[in-house]
């Protein structure tokens, strides 16, 4: 009996002794609400050929009777839900081994962690850290996700005019998950005075036809590669991002072994965004533009720009937030788009770790731009429509721990 006691003395020792060295941390975000979303069901939208001939002219244009609402509730309105591990441990002389192991869930309706389909993953991967920085590998967040979510007034929420302009539009430069690469390799920069540069390039391991012969797929095909600067310093942020996916390429509709034609050409995205706290108030605003080269509209990716102002000022123990924005729409061969939008949000801390928020969002869309609402405004987002108006408002509570 007393050789088991010391045996798991020891043990309890040795664990305890890894554990420190190692150095692992749990942590999490469980956040749900209340949604209510409205808007016009509006009219048949225009099908044009990729040369712009009119494909439903009977039907173009006639009005859908209804309206488009959504009421229930909604995962994640304030802050991504996730649970994950992370922690490093000390090689020594400076050199460190770190991990990441971080998952998304919908508390709402069992999707994500703990769902019969698998783990979604919002970031994994596995490093080394020194004095001269870090470098990783596996899924892991752009540059763009950090610098978007550092100059919204709305804090790149599922309510956030750029956040639901941006991943409606296509743009990899935002804070939801095109801004997220597989099979990345990153390089991280330690902060020196304020500044911090992250570069990124996610290898696009394309088989089209189910195969890896260099005649068919290229080894730099729909690759992804990204690079951002950002200056943080007292009241100042400032954040500059270049994003591209490399020789885009998409399967040939009438032979998946054949790249389509027009396409395999990159597209380009830049980010200009920044932030300036006043104490009394804070103020933000960001311009962001994409420029798609392929001839055929790759996976209905369009030239796009987005831009977007923004206040915070605390009010009470909480802050309240205002932002603005609008999106243009390039087409190609018809119309350009236009949508624009508000939001308001306010959120109250309850503790450290827990706080509720309330907040209301109005988007407007012509009748050549997207249907764009909400992301909160139900899991499949089909409240906005061409041509009209649509408002959201949300409720809900949000823990970190």
């Amino acid at each position: 009996m007393k050789r088991k006691l010391i045996a798991l003395a020891v043990a309890s020792l040795a664990s305890g002794a890894a554990l420190a060295q190692t150095n692992v941390t749990m942590y999490g975000v469980v956040d749900a609400g209340y949604v209510y979303s409205s808007g016009s069901a509006g009219s048949v939208p225009p099908i044009y050929s990729a040369t712009g001939v009119l494909l439903n002219p009977a039907t173009a244009g006639l009005k859908i009777p209804g309206t488009n609402k959504f009421s229930g509730l909604a995962s994640g309105i304030n802050s991504g839900n996730r649970f994950g591990v992370k922690g490093e441990e000390a090689l020594g002389n400076g050199l460190k081994a770190v991990f990441t192991l971080e998952y998304g869930l919908n508390i709402d309706n069992n999707s994500g962690l703990g769902n019969t389909g698998g783990l979604n993953a919002r970031q994994q991967f596995v490093g080394l850290a020194s004095n001269y920085g870090t470098v990783a590998l596996g899924r892991q967040y752009a540059p763009g996700f950090d610098a978007t979510a550092n100059n919204d007034a709305l804090e790149s929420t599922d309510m956030s005019i750029q956040s639901s302009f941006s991943a409606y539009a296509g743009d990899t430069i935002t804070p939801n998950s095109g801004a997220r690469f597989n099979n990345a390799v990153t390089y991280t920069s330690n902060n020196y005075s304020g500044v911090t540069v992250k570069a990124i390039y996610g290898f696009g391991e394309s088989n089209l036809g189910g195969t890896y012969n260099d005649k068919i797929n290229s080894i730099a095909d729909n690759g992804k590669v990204g690079f951002g600067v950002n200056y943080a310093n007292g009241p100042i942020n400032l954040d500059a991002v270049y994003q591209s996916r490399l020789n885009a390429v998409v399967a040939d509709p009438f032979n998946a072994a054949l790249k389509a034609p027009g396409s395999g050409k990159s597209i380009n995205e830049w980010y200009l965004g920044g932030s300036y706290d006043f104490k009394v108030v804070k103020l933000y605003a960001s311009y962001q533009a994409l420029d798609n080269n392929n001839k055929l509209v790759y996976n209905g990716i369009e030239d796009n720009q987005l831009w977007t102002l923004g206040v915070t000022a605390p009010i009470g123990a909480g802050t309240l937030g205002l932002s603005y924005g609008k999106l243009q729409i390039d087409r190609r061969n018809v119309s350009d788009g236009d949508s624009w939008g508000w939001g308001t949000m306010y959120s109250y801390p309850l503790s450290k770790r827990t706080a509720v928020y309330a907040a209301y969002t109005y988007i407007n869309n012509d009748s050549h731009s997207l249907p764009l609402n909400t992301q909160s405004a139900g899991d499949i987002g089909q409240i906005g429509a061409v041509g009209e108006s649509n408002y959201t408002l949300g409720a809900g509570i949000r823990h970190s721990f």
